[in-house]
């Protein structure tokens, strides 16, 4: 199915403008589908103003649908008796005289034609499902009285209004519960599922009848919202959404102003309980800063131990000896860089090449004391799996450092790093333009620990390693699977 960019930019001659406000309307427009229990469907006009696309479609979550299959992409050609065209040529909203039979179920259509100006943006079409109707009660009447100055806000391009954006993950809906505020800011209407979360918040009262501004603030005594004042906020200045927190319980509103063709006619208002949302954000933010902090530790507690080991290795005179421990210095190092990423981020994944950087700085400043060494990484490594990065950063290290002391002339040279992620695995070559491997070189056969090392740990990672060399370089690959 084709989105509703593809449908625009393919078939439509529209303005930035024009695109980015049928773009937002389709972000907001769940709200009128919700409120008159109808399908919509947008259809843009073609460059051929004879021709109708439809870009974008939405199923009420309030009742059935009346449209079983999805519709984006048809086009609506050159039909005069059609409502879409009807609607558009008149620049009027239209009806159906009588409920139409759409795969056997009477449906009532409706066409809103989008007025800018002298002319017509698109046409929004709802389709309601007449045997899904509910039966008429206050909630009903209430859903359908706001749905109609809804209709008639899109028709004069009034909304969506400006404010603050939804959140589909967070901002409550329709159902979650719905009051209406009056002009003279009584509420006349307030959902039993808009009455419970209230409740929660301390209400003792009901809320009809009330001041809307007022009972809300009256709840807030406790912990008021401070990152805007809250009677603005609720007063409906444009659209807005605003978090009431006591210690009782948490509610999200979204305030939307509606208006008429005689002006101002009240607000919307849309509630959700958002009070175990809230707490299992605040279990996960606490979960995260134990990991953080855990990381944290354990990357202290191995700067401890490579500290330890290196005031150690000053103390031995064996060449042999020095050399195994400031091995293991490095190795507790290069994890201890790991931990440290780990430390400041709260992704399961590590970008690293931050790794990467300061393991081959480390190698290239130990290098250094005996001869001139460059490391130039060229490509990227791209994010890394935490569980994969601690061991990938040991192969780096090994790779890196046996490059320098086995491979490169009295330990001067350039040492490459080649990373790039393909087909769901990360390759990584480490050349160098030094001494090429002995005759009849098997890795198998090596005493080399760090060989040893990477040997096992690709092994341990589902990879695969190679060493080999030519006449102009030597180079150790791995191939590690991320998926």
């Amino acid at each position: 199915m084709q989105t509703m960019e593809q449908v625009i930019r393919l078939h439509c001659v529209l303005a930035d403008e024009d695109r980015n406000w049928l773009t937002e309307l389709v972000d907001e427009w769940s709200l009128l589908a919700d409120l008159a229990f109808a399908d919509l469907i947008l259809w843009v006009p073609d460059a051929d103003d004879n021709v109708f696309w439809a870009a974008a479609q939405v199923r009420p979550t309030t009742g059935p649908t009346s449209l079983e299959d999805d519709v984006v992409g048809e086009e609506i050609a050159y039909d005069p008796e059609h409502l879409v065209t009807e609607a558009y040529l008149s620049q009027e909203i239209s009806h159906t005289s009588g409920n139409k039979l759409h795969a056997g179920i009477p449906v009532d259509v409706m066409a809103i034609p989008i007025l800018h100006g002298e002319k017509v943006l698109a046409v929004v079409e709802m389709h309601t499902n007449q045997m899904g109707v509910r039966a008429p009660g206050a909630l009903e009447d209430a859903y359908l009285e706001a749905a109609q100055l809804l209709a008639g806000m899109v028709h004069r391009h009034q909304f969506p209004l400006g404010g603050d954006r939804r959140v589909p993950w967070v901002s409550p809906r329709v159902g979650d519960g719905m009051i209406r505020v009056n002009q003279s800011g009584l509420i006349s209407f307030a959902s039993p599922n808009a009455l419970s979360a209230y409740r929660r918040l301390g209400l003792t009262s009901d809320l009809y009848g009330e001041d809307f501004v007022a009972v809300t603030r009256s709840l807030l005594k406790e912990r008021a919202p401070v990152e805007r004042p809250v009677a603005a906020s609720l007063a409906g200045r444009g659209s807005a959404e605003i978090d009431l927190e006591t210690s009782l319980a948490n509610v999200r509103l979204r305030v939307l102003p509606l208006t008429s063709e005689d002006g101002p006619e009240g607000l919307l208002v849309m509630c959700r309980d958002t009070t175990e949302l809230r707490s299992r954000e605040r279990q996960l933010v606490t979960k995260d800063a134990t990991i953080r902090e855990i990381h944290h530790r354990v990357k202290n507690n191995l700067q401890t131990v490579a500290a330890l080991l290196r005031l150690q290795a000053r103390r031995i005179s064996s060449p042999e000896a020095k050399g195994a421990l400031s091995d293991a210095m490095k190795r507790v190092a290069a994890i201890a860089v790991v931990h440290e990423i780990l430390s400041q981020a709260f992704d399961s994944s590590v970008k690293f090449d931050d790794v990467a950087d300061r393991l081959l700085r480390m190698v290239g400043d130990v290098a250094a004391t005996g001869g001139k060494v460059r490391m130039v990484r060229e490509g990227s490594f791209g994010y890394v799996p935490a569980d994969v990065a601690t061991s990938l950063s040991l192969i780096l290290t090994e790779l890196c450092q046996n490059a320098v002391e086995h491979g490169l002339r009295e330990q001067s040279g350039e040492v490459l790093v080649l990373p790039h992620q393909q087909d769901g695995e990360l390759v990584v070559e480490v050349r160098n333009f030094g001494e090429p491997l002995p005759d009849g070189f098997r890795i198998g056969n090596s005493t080399s620990l760090g060989l040893s090392i990477v040997s096992t740990l690709v092994a341990d990672l589902g990879g695969e390693f190679r060493l080999e060399s030519d006449a102009a370089a030597t180079s150790a690959t791995v191939r590690v699977p991320l998926i």
